[in-house]
């Protein structure tokens, strides 16, 4: 088989463009999802009454619906309740619902990893909670909870595949526009392989090297 070259050429400043447009997305959903994921397990470690049940809820919902009927609710559904948002603000908003569920999770593994002792240690000598959560568990729980983080970020960066069907020109959604106009497939979903490649690959390096890095700051070395 022979790869059509002048098609490839001709087509990549859309790829570009496409790739830029899916990594701007990834961005921004998972930065809130972080945000999301981080408050939901504050909550769920200081127990705050009548926001635990809202919290565990959001996450079971989150979890147990597919991002491309969360993407239909928000780009049709909140039309028939007179709130229409724009597409990018639609696949954002889906982004962050998904992941901050995840990101919850992960966070709560990591706080729940923080021994007792270590707890009562910062307690005993005067730190209020807020200084609890930032000079003593979160710092410890980052090490252990890294691992999911990166994953979910990768996970989240992968579902970006998913938002063009709300008529968003990310990678997917040119690769489907492109095969349907110029039947050229093969050419076409190699592009979209590369363009996933470039994206995925060098954050998947980042994100091992810094798992390491931290796994030695954690005991020493």
């Amino acid at each position: 088989m022979s790869i059509n070259w002048e098609f490839i050429m001709m087509t990549l400043p859309l790829y570009e463009k496409a790739a830029w447009l899916t990594l701007k997305l990834a961005v921004l959903g998972i930065g809130a999802s972080l945000i999301i994921g981080l408050l939901c397990s504050i909550v769920l470690y200081h127990k705050t009454t009548g926001l635990v049940r809202l919290v565990q809820a959001y996450i079971e919902l989150s979890r147990n619906t597919p991002l491309l009927i969360q993407l239909f609710f928000l780009y049709y559904g909140l039309t028939k309740l007179g709130l229409t948002l724009s597409e990018h603000t639609c696949a954002i908003i889906g982004l962050a619902f998904l992941g901050g569920s995840y990101m919850a999770e992960a966070f709560r593994a990591g706080i729940q990893s923080v021994s007792k002792s270590q707890i009562e240690s910062g307690l005993s000598i005067g730190l209020s909670n807020s200084q609890l959560i930032r000079y003593v568990i979160l710092p410890q729980a980052f090490s252990v909870t890294l691992p999911s983080l990166g994953a979910n970020c990768i996970f989240l960066l992968k579902e970006t595949s998913i938002v063009g069907a709300i008529a968003i020109p990310e990678l997917m959604h040119i690769t489907q526009d492109l095969i349907g106009m110029y039947y050229q497939t093969f050419e076409s979903l190699l592009m979209l392989v590369a363009a996933y490649l470039i994206m995925l690959l060098p954050l998947s390096i980042f994100l091992t090297w810094l798992e390491r890095k931290v796994r030695y700051a954690e005991f020493g070395n």
